[in-house]
């Protein structure tokens, strides 16, 4: 009988150890996120233009800077391409963000051609896999990059954006040479824009 009350008063006693330690632990590691470097959620539909870049809605999403403007990108097919952003990133990646708008009257998708012409990207369905960057100083034309699936890094399965509404979209390139400070942006369909990188 002593055998079993002293497993059981051990279970009781690590039991209670555990729960004291995943207390401190969460405690320890709390969620105020200062000076956390996460990766952005690009994917977030906040409009907001006084949030900064890297600051979290009410719901704790990371959404993007829209307080600047680098380019505003007006295509003959009712669709507005606003891009707020071109920063570098750890680790030599260049990620351009901003919105697409449907200026049109009417319920609009993405042109197939900005999918890309590649078998793999096409797969994602609607995307920003037919962007492209070019730095004419350079003379190089940077794609979007592919994950180790063929998956491009950039905003995907886009669909039909109603008439006057907007969605963000991001896309992650190879970051062209620190001295380069402009790149021209390039859509399929759209006129080309010169962006600056911050």
């Amino acid at each position: 009988m002593s055998t079993r009350h002293g497993s059981t008063t051990r279970r009781a006693v690590t039991a209670v150890l555990v729960s004291g330690v995943l207390s401190f632990s969460l405690t320890a590691c709390g969620g105020d996120g200062g000076g956390s470097d996460d990766k952005k959620d690009n994917s977030a539909t906040s409009t907001a233009p006084e949030k900064p870049e890297g600051s979290k809605d009410d719901g704790g999403n990371t959404v993007p800077d829209t307080s600047k403007t680098l380019a505003t990108i007006n295509g003959s097919n009712g669709f507005q391409i606003t891009i707020h952003s071109a920063a570098r990133d750890e680790g030599g990646f260049l990620t351009v963000s901003g919105s697409l708008k449907n200026t049109s009257s009417k319920q609009q998708f993405p042109p197939l051609q900005w999918n890309g012409e590649e078998s793999q990207v096409k797969r994602t369905g609607p995307s920003f896999a037919g962007m492209t960057l070019v730095d004419k100083v350079g003379k190089k034309r940077y794609y979007v990059l592919r994950d180790t699936d063929g998956y491009p890094l950039t905003t995907t399965g886009l669909s039909g954006i109603g008439s006057g509404k907007s969605v963000d979209f991001f896309a992650q390139f190879p970051a062209p040479p620190s001295d380069t400070r402009t790149v021209d942006v390039q859509v399929p369909l759209m006129p080309t824009a010169t962006i600056e990188i911050s």
